[in-house]
């Protein structure tokens, strides 16, 4: 297994106003050191604890290019939330891929939410794992609150995402689960 090159980038002005200039970014940084899997977590995320102890026995898989997890949304350091509006766990998507030099990558364009990837990353083989992915972005209230701002300011018309889950993140009664390790 190679060694992970550190690329640092840093933009002048912040792009985080259109999300898909920075995964397409991202993507073009990152295949420059022509790495053997790409790993697509933000700051904000991380795995369960046994990802470390299976990730070698994941990459080995000659047979899978892409690795699908579920993310939880943590709405507390111990709990996640699920509710008709916040349940990104009950699906898995793209967080591993094996770079494939060659791959013509088809990108959704939105500005907001157009996920990790390129929307045909599917093309490759892929298989879902049961390691579970933790985002913590939303643990802090004053977190939860910047980006209730962040979305009001970057997606006034609720084009990309729902009116009903931008308003449900300043919930105060929320349906908390406690994630088990």
């Amino acid at each position: 297994m190679k060694g992970i090159p550190v690329r640092i980038v840093r933009n002048d002005i912040s792009k985080f106003s259109n999300e898909i200039e920075l995964r397409k970014m991202q993507w073009t940084e990152t295949v420059k050191s022509n790495p053997d899997w790409i790993l697509n977590l933000d700051a904000d995320e991380v795995f369960e604890n046994r990802f470390k102890e299976e990730v070698r026995q994941l990459i080995s898989d000659q047979e899978v290019d892409v690795y699908c997890f579920r993310l939880f949304d943590f709405w507390y350091k111990t709990h996640y939330r699920e509710d008709e509006h916040w349940c990104a766990h009950q699906y898995y998507r793209p967080f591993l891929v094996r770079y494939r030099e060659g791959f013509e990558c088809k990108w959704n364009d939105r500005p907001q939410h157009c996920g990790r990837f390129a929307e045909n990353v599917f093309e490759l083989p892929h298989k879902l794992s049961d390691i579970r992915l933790k985002h913590l972005g939303w643990v802090k209230k004053e977190d939860r609150m910047a980006k209730f701002k962040r979305y009001r300011e970057l997606d006034p018309d609720r084009t990309y995402g729902s009116t009903e889950q931008y308003q449900s993140i300043l919930d105060q009664n929320t349906n908390l689960i406690r994630f088990e390790e």
